[in-house]
């Protein structure tokens, strides 16, 4: 991957948002190679776009002390398909408007002005290199980037494309553009860049290709066209638009992309071949991973997930979640007589959908915690460690996990950080058609039943358009049998790599999915009794504890946050205010242009 080159982050830092910034925006970057010296060769335009691969605000590293790296960003965010130990306060509706920061801060808007800085210096490099203009195309994606956190996170934001200067407070303080129009920009952008940028086809470089950018396209524009389909008629809502347009770009760039042949999907028909896609240290001959980060523990260049994937991370898939996955038979749990119950992790996995068992720790002889030097076999959840440990529901997150004891011994684990991957083309390309109504069994095809092929379903499991099995337990009964389908299959495709509260987000689903729910893990029976068997005393007394003390509903499910007042009728998301964050008081004190989201002055 690219070197560091951190210092040069500190030389071109002029931020713009707030009038308490006024003296340092008077500052000219500096720089201590010299303006002169600097902006000459086509090598002074790629050292500077490195330092924004080193940007943790743009390509995050997850090497913390907390969670499996990418795997627990869910938990983080408060889905409803990985929960933490403790409930999240946002999907109860406990924002409050920050005085000052809160995403729209100082330090929020550095990486912009870094990469539009970029823009304003890299027409004095004369050399005449026609590669050149890849660096370029690397900054037009990075600015994509930064906007669309932006645009989850406060809906209509101010776009810039250039370097503000001393003499811009026209510019400083005006109104922000409308989301529909930042999403174009992006869009835009990355029409620029993908005919700028090389193909992966090349071999992979390290470096951001075209057909990342065309994926982050795709992402951007299926995000904002479901955003503004469903939050239609509401507070959150686009005046004059539905989203088609947007849709429409994300059926057809990955068209595109799909057509192409270059990308295809890893390790298919492979034992376990989507868990091995998932702690790989390396996907230097991958067709799928478009985009990762690889780590080296020589040159002390590591992370910490080993120590955490092999207890619990502080996470716990929940039971709607487990209960998702079709059977082997294509259809669903209430309905499948394939289906054995889930008294048991064992029979939770029985003739499912083989990713499931992928997914989650199960005491089969077959899921590790450790191999190597100390082999051993998982054979119950991590319940009884710290807060950032422990299973919280029973069903503990495999997916992720690197078994590899050295680097839990050592906390230097090295597995690689997946950024973007094909996978998520196909599921983008099925549901922009399907909200499109255009989809035919041809594009399901090439999409849905190509990932349940790799995961190992017959064509008795595969999806049929003119033949979906009703399920009862359908999340969105409202929506068609189809777009149920595909979002179904986006849910257990994409477990766990921190798409969820995105998607709930953007569908509008806070009311089917967060309000009024109190998420449940697995049964506790099956657990009950294990610290008196000679074969689980060793793991048991330190690990497990009294499993009699761990909270359930009527119904034996674990109900992790039971006996807590402020979830005691489920999450209270405000569905009138929480799908956006609250402009700071600061920002909106200073500059009389900007107005606060929906929701947050009542």
């Amino acid at each position: 991957m690219v070197h560091c080159f951190k210092y040069i982050i500190y030389l071109f830092t002029a931020m713009f948002f707030s009038s308490c910034l006024n003296s340092f925006l008077e500052r000219k970057p500096e720089d201590v190679l010299g303006e002169d010296e600097y902006w000459n060769t086509v090598d002074d335009m790629k050292l500077y776009i490195n330092s924004l691969y080193n940007r943790t605000d743009l390509l995050p590293i997850y090497d913390s002390f907390d969670g499996i790296g990418p795997f627990t960003l869910d938990r983080s965010a408060g889905s409803d398909t990985q929960i933490s130990t403790n409930y999240n306060t946002r999907m109860n509706g406990e924002g409050t408007i920050p005085q000052e920061g809160g995403g729209w801060g100082y330090n929020d808007w550095e990486a912009l002005r870094a990469i539009n800085y970029f823009f304003d210096k890299y027409e004095e490099v004369t050399e005449n290199d026609p590669g050149k203009y890849k660096y370029v195309g690397e900054a037009l994606f990075f600015r994509a980037l930064f906007y669309f956190e932006k645009l989850k996170r406060f809906g209509d934001v101010p776009f810039y494309s250039n370097a503000l200067q001393v003499d811009s407070n026209h510019l400083l303080y005006r109104k922000r553009d409308r989301r529909n129009v930042v999403a174009e920009y992006m869009l835009n952008d990355l029409d620029q860049a993908i005919g700028y940028l090389p193909s992966i086809a090349r071999g992979y470089t390290g470096r951001i290709n075209k057909e990342t950018a065309m994926l982050l396209q795709a992402r951007i524009a299926l995000y904002e066209g479901t955003w503004e389909k469903y939050h239609a008629q509401t507070v959150f809502g686009v005046e004059h638009a539905n989203g088609s347009t947007f849709l429409q770009k994300a059926a057809h760039v990955t068209d595109q992309l799909i057509e192409s042949g270059i990308c295809d999907l890893d390790n298919q028909l492979k034992e376990y071949g989507y868990w091995q896609l998932f702690n790989a240290e390396s996907h230097l001959e991958s067709k799928e991973i478009l985009l990762w980060r690889k780590y080296d523990a020589t040159q002390g260049v590591f992370h910490h997930w080993g120590r955490y994937s092999c207890n619990g991370a502080g996470a716990g898939i929940s039971k709607t979640m487990i209960d998702s996955y079709l059977c082997m038979d294509g259809k669903p749990i209430a309905v499948s007589a394939l289906y054995k119950g889930d008294e048991t992790l064992v029979n939770v996995v029985a003739n499912r959908d083989p990713r499931l068992e992928q997914s989650i720790y199960v005491n089969d002889g077959k899921h590790f915690r450790f191999t190597g030097s100390n082999t051993n076999y998982f054979k119950v959840p991590t319940f009884n460690t710290g807060p950032n440990e422990k299973c919280v529901t029973g069903y503990q997150l495999y997916k992720g996990h690197n078994p590899d004891n050295y680097q839990y011994e050592t906390a230097r684990s090295i597995t690689a950080l997946i950024y973007f991957r094909y996978a998520e083309a196909l599921l983008i390309n099925a549901e922009a058609k399907a909200e499109l109504g255009i989809i035919t069994q041809t594009d399901i095809d090439n999409t849905i039943n190509k990932l349940r092929q790799r995961a190992g379903f017959t064509a008795e499991g595969m999806l049929t358009l003119a033949n979906i099995t009703p399920d009862p337990n359908w999340e969105f009964p409202h929506l068609s049998p189809i777009i149920n389908e595909i979002r179904r299959e986006r849910k257990i495709e994409l477990l766990a790599e921190g798409f969820r509260v995105d998607d709930i987000f953007r569908w509008a689903a806070a009311n089917e999915l967060i309000v009024g729910k109190r998420p449940l893990g697995a049964k506790r029976a099956q657990w009950e009794g294990l610290e008196n068997e000679e074969d689980f005393k060793e793991i048991i007394l330190p690990l497990l504890g009294e499993v009699s003390q761990i909270s359930i509903n009527q119904e034996g499910y674990i109900d992790p946050y039971a006996g807590l007042s402020a979830i005691a009728n489920g999450y209270r998301f405000n569905t009138e205010r929480d799908y956006l964050l609250p402009l700071p008081a600061t920002e909106l004190a200073l500059n009389n242009q900007l107005e606060q989201n929906p929701g947050w002055n009542k």
